[in-house]
């Protein structure tokens, strides 16, 4: 049992490349709580977080960027290539994610949790979970990922696998074993399958369907959309897409490993969704799809203020949104519901700036807004 009471924790791990995150996100998508330990330590040594003056003390101010931030590449291929350092690293940056944890699953609502973290057997968070998950791909399938999705060399990609324990090192403790080798629908399988079999009492929905409220063209509320909602997200995309570029139902249950869908429903019709995702506290609005027949400024701001609602009960600090041309001659919308319009370097913390360049596409604007003033591995 886990030390918080009325918490079921799973610990999710598995070597780089596997896929973690996808599967995290899937059991975002059943109702467990998602924690991203590993962007923790990231944010651990940000310039003015609690690790940060002590990895300068230990590792040397060479360390530093032009703009005082810790250089992690820099960082990492000193720690990759000397366990003794490795060790002294994790010596400061564990115990502030641990502390990041606890803080973040006990304001959550949220009956389930997982904890997505690559060292999670080695860490003493394992002790802290009720169940492990852990994800397997074989090392070809690794490889490829690194080189497309993260753009490593083929060189690099085998160093930082081989610097890792074996996968297989792994399955003795597994209380679920999911082997990431297909498509998304294949993976998706095992995680349902695995959620019903293992979860001891079913996630209560936070993302319940918004309270109705009547508009211009009737009854309108907003539902958290899941993989049987593919249909729907396919037929509003292609409509306001106008066959372009054609988007296939195999796309769209591939975009639920990156992201959430809500859809906007008019008279239980769907004639809207809105895309985001939120990664380390940061809340990210990639697509915004409104049927060109309802007026945008009416129905618009339903789907951001239920984005934002959604975003505070999974404790996002920051929304970001990144507003497609066609919806950029808005600005007084967006001004009128509290955004900003910025530039990625304009955000105040590493993290938000991250996220920001990221995720921004050629043409598009960001609108930004801070959700909440208490942040975790707040600057000291």
């Amino acid at each position: 049992m886990s030390k918080w009471k009325d918490k079921y924790i799973i610990g999710l791990t598995g070597s780089i490349g596997t896929g973690k995150s996808v599967v995290r996100r899937m059991l975002e998508h059943l109702g467990a709580y998602g924690i991203d330990a590993d962007a923790l330590a990231h944010r651990a040594i940000a310039k003015g977080a609690p690790g940060y003056d002590a990895v300068l003390k230990t590792f040397g101010r060479f360390l530093l960027a032009p703009d005082g931030q810790i250089d992690r590449s820099r960082l990492g291929k000193i720690v990759f290539n000397d366990p003794d350092a490795l060790a002294a690293l994790e010596a400061i940056v564990h115990p502030l994610v641990v502390q990041a944890v606890d803080i973040l699953i006990r304001r959550s609502p949220h009956k389930v949790v997982v904890i997505e973290a690559i060292k999670l057997l080695e860490s003493n968070l394992s002790a802290m979970c009720d169940a492990i998950w852990v994800v397997y791909s074989p090392p070809e399938i690794q490889l490829d990922r690194l080189m497309q999705n993260r753009h490593m060399s083929e060189k690099e990609a085998r160093l930082r696998i081989n610097s890792q324990v074996p996968q297989e090192s792994r399955f003795s403790s597994a209380t679920v074993l999911i082997k990431n080798v297909g498509t998304f629908e294949d993976t998706w399988k095992q995680v349902a399958a695995a959620w019903q079999r293992t979860i001891p009492t079913r996630a209560e929905s936070v993302f319940p369907v918004s309270q109705s409220v009547k508009l211009s063209l009737g009854e309108v509320n907003v539902q958290r959309a899941g993989p049987r909602q593919v249909d729907e997200i396919l037929q509003v995309y292609n409509q306001v897409n106008g066959g372009k570029t054609p988007f296939t139902a195999r796309d769209v249950m591939a975009a639920f490993g990156e992201r959430a869908f809500l859809l906007l429903k008019i008279e239980n019709n769907t004639r809207g969704f809105l895309g985001w995702q939120v990664e380390n506290l940061v809340s990210r609005t990639t697509e915004i799809m409104l049927d060109p027949a309802i007026p945008a400024a009416e129905y618009l701001p339903i789907l951001i203020r239920e984005m934002e609602h959604a975003s505070s009960q999974l404790q996002c600090e920051v929304s970001l949104i990144f507003v497609p041309p066609h919806l950029s001659r808005y600005d007084p919308l967006w001004i009128s519901l509290g955004y900003t319009e910025k530039k990625p370097t304009e955000l105040g913390v590493l993290a938000w700036q991250e996220a920001a360049l990221e995720s921004i596409q050629p043409g598009s604007i960001l609108f930004f807004k801070q959700l909440r003033k208490d942040r975790v591995l707040k600057p000291i």
